[in-house]
């Protein structure tokens, strides 16, 4: 269940049916994760909304690597939700079920292809080191370019927002899903027996 309320076609105000409308006319054609929650703010979840579909839509990035940015991002926060929308993105991109099942277990998978490793090891280390190694910086930079590397760093801060507000408000899971894994709010290696 919900840590909030959150809000419904019938119980939305004018404003926040306007930007559910706008949703659902765009690119996503729903609304659901985040967004549920961030409609509290409709200003909020408007400028979410566009910000969420230029990085998902609209950058250099072919599909295939956002997809594993996102796993990697994912499975770094522990969101159980993002894992299992974007598990799905990433198959229907093309990404093998023994590299998702590697990231599921926060493993860096081998034998990857070049760009590929190259993006993992770059989500990876944004994600447990709040920054990426020189090394890693000069060969993403070298490969992809500055734009591409400016895009692939937003959307790995842009998926740990959705993952944190995931989390936060224990936004459910889609109806028939199973959770990869635990929230971490629910994780005793997280908090201990007591929450």
């Amino acid at each position: 269940m919900p840590r909030i309320d959150l809000p419904t076609p019938e119980t939305m105000s004018p404003e926040q049916r306007r930007v559910h409308d706008k949703v659902i006319a765009g690119k996503r054609g729903r609304l659901r994760g985040p967004l549920r929650a961030a409609l509290y703010n409709p200003e909020l979840a408007d400028r979410w909304s566009a910000m969420g579909e230029l990085l998902r839509y609209d950058t250099t990035l072919p599909p295939r690597l956002s997809e594993l940015a996102i796993l990697v991002t994912a499975r770094a926060c522990s969101s159980p939700f993002e894992w299992a929308a974007h598990k799905t993105e990433a198959e229907k991109a093309g990404v093998e079920a023994w590299i998702i099942e590697a990231l599921r277990e926060r493993r860096i998978p081998v034998e990857l292809t070049p760009d590929d490793a190259l993006v993992v090891r770059y989500a990876s280390e944004l994600n447990a080191h709040r920054s990426v190694s020189d090394a890693t910086y000069a060969a993403a930079l070298a490969r992809f370019g500055a734009r591409t590397l400016v895009e692939l760093t937003a959307l790995v801060g842009y998926y740990t927002l959705v993952a944190m507000t995931l989390n936060a408000h224990q936004i459910p899971l889609e109806p028939g899903v199973v959770a990869a894994f635990p929230l971490p709010q629910d994780d005793p290696a997280v908090w201990g027996k007591a929450r």
